[in-house]
């Protein structure tokens, strides 16, 4: 058996997610509150001074903490059926369903949050592994369970859900630096769809 492991951001979807899922599950007020408190960090990201590994936990925790995990997971399935299926690309779509007809191992993995990614993977029936919610008595805190899921952490995740020995070929697919750590596991890579040698 082989194993693909797949990007979302960038690289399944034509654009960023997690951004666009903040927005839509933040009523008004709470958003212009976390726009406030989060202007520091967002002004440092943009000037190139904290990472995107950095900021999207700090955005996290402003506007998911205190949150009903029922509530998201509810917004969070309409966020999957509704908005994403208008920024899937075909290639994607086509390379995924290639590889499950080669009986192959398919992973999401990604930065994106657990809430509207495990819903768009099951759809497709194949597996996740990204940036998940801690919830305690039945209320988001706004952390990750493992941290952000990128970089050398995307490899970290990977490697605590399946055995990287128990596959002949290793194929993954990104398109930023921050995927590179992941891309660095395949025995086939490929950065913006373009093969990597």
């Amino acid at each position: 058996m082989n194993l693909a492991l797949f990007d979302f951001d960038g690289t399944i979807t034509e654009q960023d997610t997690y951004t666009k899922f903040l927005f839509y599950v933040t009523p008004k007020r709470r958003m212009m509150i976390t726009l406030l408190v989060a202007s520091p960090f967002i002004a440092l990201y943009k000037l190139g001074l904290l990472k995107p590994s950095k900021t999207r936990p700090v955005l996290s925790r402003i506007v998911f903490w205190n949150r009903s995990a029922a509530d998201i997971r509810r917004l969070a399935r309409s966020f999957s059926e509704q908005y994403l299926p208008g920024i899937i690309r075909a290639e994607a779509l086509s390379k995924i369903e290639w590889h499950k007809s080669q009986g192959d191992e398919v992973y999401v993995v990604s930065a994106s949050l657990d809430p509207y990614l495990s819903c768009w993977c099951r759809s497709l029936d194949i597996k996740w592994v990204c940036s998940e919610l801690e919830i305690k008595n039945s209320k988001l805190t706004g952390r990750y369970v493992s941290g952000d899921c990128s970089l050398e952490n995307k490899v970290s995740a990977i490697k605590r859900k399946v055995d990287l020995s128990d596959f002949k070929t290793i194929y993954a697919y990104g398109d930023t630096v921050e995927d590179m750590p992941m891309l660095a596991l395949a025995h086939e890579k490929y950065l913006n769809w373009q093969r990597v040698y």
